[in-house]
C-alpha cells in the first residue's frame, strides 16, 4: 500500500479546514496503486487554488498532483503541449513564453495545475472572446474509478469529457492531456484603462466596446454607495507587438520582479470596512485613465502572484471568496448584490467585474453569458448567513455560483444553477456506480451521496 499522511487541508480561502489522508504519488503507476487501495472515497489535489472544498475530503483520501508533474511533448509547428496533469501553468509560461507561446486561457493564478484546470474548467479575463480552458484541449487520459485508463476528446469517448471538463474531478483522475497553446510576438499587452464613476457606467463602457479587446477586467469598489455604487476601474488589453514594447527590453522575456511574501497572518481588526474604504480610495485614486500602456504579462494577468502567501492578509481564519454570473438581462441582479455588500459591510478589496461569452459544452462547466462578479470576504460571525442571502439573490435572478469558489451553497440551489447536473449523474453512474470519487463539497452539494460521518456538512 503507497505511504500517506494525515494533514489537515483547506481551499486558499483557509476555511473550511478538514483532515485527510494524504498521498503524494510521483508515477502514474503509484497512482493506479492508490486508487485501488486507498479508503474512502478519493479526490484530486493540485496546487490547492480553488477556495473553498472542491479539493478537501474530510475523513476521505487525497491524492496530490504536485509530483506528477513531467512535460511530455511538444510540436512547435502545432504548438501542442503533452504533459501530466501535475504540470503547472507557471511552469508552462516558464518554459513556453519566451519560446513565442502563451496559454490560451489563464485565470487570475498562473499557480494552477493543468489538471486543476481542467476539473474547473478555468477561464480568464478573455472569456467573452476565446471560451474556457477545455475548449483548448484536444485530448486528456483520464484513470477511471474501474482503473481503466480511457482516452478522451470531443470525438472519443466525448461524453466523458465533457463531464470530467469543468466535473471538478469526480470522474476520475486526470492522468495527462494535450494543449493548444497560443503563439505570441511579445510577452506584453497593450492595455486601456478607464476609470466608471458607478457601476452603470462601467457597464455601459464593457458592453460598448468589451469586443475589441482579447482582455477585459474591471476592479470594482464594493463599499462604494449611492451615485458611486459599484465605481470602478475598466483594464482591457490586446497583446503587444515586438514594435510597442519599451526600448531596450526583450520582447518575450520581461525583466523578473522581486518577489515579495506576507509572513505572518494579519491580525483580524487590520481588514475592517474602513480600512478597505480607504485602499478602495487609494487605488481608484492611482488608476487614471490611460490608453495604450504596456504592461508585461504577469502584472496584468495574475499580479497577486508576486505576493507570496496573499491570502494570510486574511487573518489565521482565513475567507470565502464568492463568485457568480448575472444574465446580460439580470443587470438588477448585479446592482442588488453590490447594495447588499454595501449594506452588510462586507470587507472585500478584491472584486473583479468581467463580461462572460456564450455557455461552453461542459456539463458542469461554470462560465454562462452574462456579467460576472468574485469577491473576498473575510471570516466573520454571520458569514454564512451573508452568503447564503448572496446565494438567493444569485437563484433570484437566474444566475449561478462557481463550484471552485464556492464553500457554502445548498445543493437545492447548485442544481436549480446546473441544468445538466442530471446529465453528468448518469455519466458518473456509468464510470463510477460506487461513488469511489466524491469530496467535501461535492456531497454537500448533493453531487454525490453524504457518508455518515459527514456530520451535515
Amino acid at each position: 500500500m503507497e505511504p500517506f499522511a494525515i494533514q489537515k487541508l483547506s481551499g486558499w480561502g483557509r476555511w473550511p479546514v478538514e483532515e485527510c489522508r494524504v498521498y503524494r504519488p510521483e508515477k502514474r503507476r503509484a497512482a493506479c496503486d492508490i486508487l485501488r487501495t486507498c479508503e474512502g472515497p478519493l479526490i484530486a489535489r493540485g496546487l490547492g487554488r480553488s477556495y473553498g472544498d472542491a479539493a478537501v475530503n474530510g475523513g476521505g483520501s487525497v491524492l496530490d498532483y504536485t509530483r506528477l508533474n513531467r512535460m511530455l511533448a511538444f510540436d512547435s509547428d502545432t504548438g501542442v503541449l503533452e504533459c501530466e496533469a501535475g504540470v503547472s501553468l507557471a511552469e508552462i509560461l516558464d518554459v513556453f513564453v519566451p519560446r513565442g507561446f502563451f496559454l490560451p486561457v489563464l485565470p487570475g493564478t498562473k499557480f494552477v495545475t493543468v489538471g486543476g484546470a481542467i476539473a474547473n474548467d478555468i477561464h480568464g479575463k478573455n472569456h467573452h472572446v476565446d471560451g474556457t480552458f477545455s475548449r483548448y484541449v484536444d485530448q486528456l487520459t483520464l484513470l477511471t474509478p474501474a482503473g481503466e485508463t480511457l482516452t478522451c476528446s470531443p470525438a472519443e469517448n466525448s461524453g466523458v469529457f465533457w463531464a470530467t471538463a469543468g466535473g471538478i474531478g469526480l470522474t476520475g483522475l486526470i492522468l495527462s492531456a494535450r494543449l493548444r497553446l497560443r503563439p505570441i510576438q511579445t510577452a506584453y499587452v497593450k492595455a486601456d484603462y478607464v476609470r466608471a464613476s458607478n457601476i452603470d457606467e462601467a457597464l455601459a463602457v464593457m458592453n460598448r466596446s468589451d469586443e475589441r479587446y482579447t482582455y477585459s477586467v474591471g476592479w470594482v469598489d464594493c463599499l462604494s454607495k449611492g451615485a458611486r455604487l459599484g465605481r470602478s476601474v475598466l483594464m482591457r488589453a490586446n497583446l503587444a507587438a515586438p514594435g510597442d514594447v519599451p526600448h531596450g527590453a526583450d520582447p518575450l522575456r520581461p525583466r523578473k520582479k522581486r518577489a515579495k511574501t506576507v509572513p505572518l497572518d494579519f491580525p483580524a481588526f487590520v481588514l475592517n470596512p474602513l480600512s478597505i474604504k480607504a485602499f478602495n480610495s487609494l487605488l481608484y485614486a492611482v488608476y487614471p485613465s490611460v490608453e495604450g500602456k504596456i504592461v508585461d504579462f504577469d502584472t496584468y494577468f495574475c499580479p497577486l502572484d508576486s505576493i507570496g502567501h496573499w491570502n494570510r492578509m486574511y487573518g489565521k481564519n482565513g475567507f470565502a471568496q464568492f463568485q457568480a454570473t448575472f444574465p446580460y438581462s439580470e443587470r438588477g441582479g448585479l446592482v442588488a448584490l453590490l447594495e447588499l455588500i454595501g449594506k452588510s459591510s462586507c470587507a472585500s478589496f478584491l472584486a473583479v467585474l468581467k463580461r462572460m461569452g456564450a455557455q461552453g459544452p461542459g456539463m458542469l462547466s461554470y462560465p454562462s453569458e452574462g456579467y460576472t462578479i468574485t469577491l473576498d470576504i473575510p471570516m466573520r460571525r454571520n458569514l454564512v448567513e451573508i452568503l447564503r442571502k448572496m446565494e438567493l439573490l444569485v437563484l433570484e435572478h437566474g444566475g449561478r455560483m462557481y463550484a471552485a469558489k464556492d464553500a457554502t451553497a445548498l445543493p437545492e440551489s447548485f442544481a436549480a444553477m446546473y441544468p445538466r447536473l442530471d446529465e453528468f449523474r448518469e455519466v458518473k453512474a456509468r464510470l463510477d456506480p460506487d461513488n469511489r470519487f466524491s469530496s467535501t463539497q461535492s456531497r454537500r452539494l448533493g453531487i454525490t451521496p453524504a457518508r455518515e460521518d459527514d456530520h451535515g456538512k
